[in-house]
């Protein structure tokens, strides 16, 4: 396993994520989380700028905040990975201002390749919004 480090440049640079960071001004501030079973997760409420089409949320938007609980799954463990392919699924729409909930975990690892799922559903009713599988790679 690649040893990792924290930098000061590198705090920064999460502080400045367009998913997760804190500082950055038109990012989705995504807090994640991990839970006792190393699932990552997160809270998102999408709002006007990120509308797509009629009051939709835009398919990126929703790609890249299940791309982020994903790669969250490693970094909340201190292990750096990039995305290497990502499929996701889109199943229902989603419209501005509804939450969502994300929840990503990992399937499988075979050296410096990990298998992980992600998974956005609508908080008031649990609906599966969108899934992903994907292949990160650690660095």
């Amino acid at each position: 396993m690649p040893e990792q480090t924290s930098s000061a440049e590198e705090i920064e640079a999460v502080r400045h994520c367009f998913a997760c960071g804190v500082d950055n001004p038109i990012g989705l501030h995504i807090p994640f989380a991990l839970d006792a079973d190393d699932r990552c997760s997160g809270i998102f409420t999408p709002n006007a700028n990120h509308v797509g089409y009629q009051n939709t949320v835009h398919g990126g938007i929703i790609y890249t905040a299940l791309d982020d609980v994903m790669a969250n799954v490693m970094y909340l463990q201190n292990r750096k990975a990039h995305t290497a392919r990502c499929e996701v699924r889109y199943r229902h729409p989603l419209k501005v201002g509804e939450t969502i909930e994300l929840l990503g975990w990992i399937e499988h690892e075979r050296r410096r390749r990990v298998r992980v799922k992600g998974e956005a559903r609508r908080k008031r009713d649990n609906t599966l919004i969108a899934e992903c599988d994907a292949s990160f790679m650690l660095v």
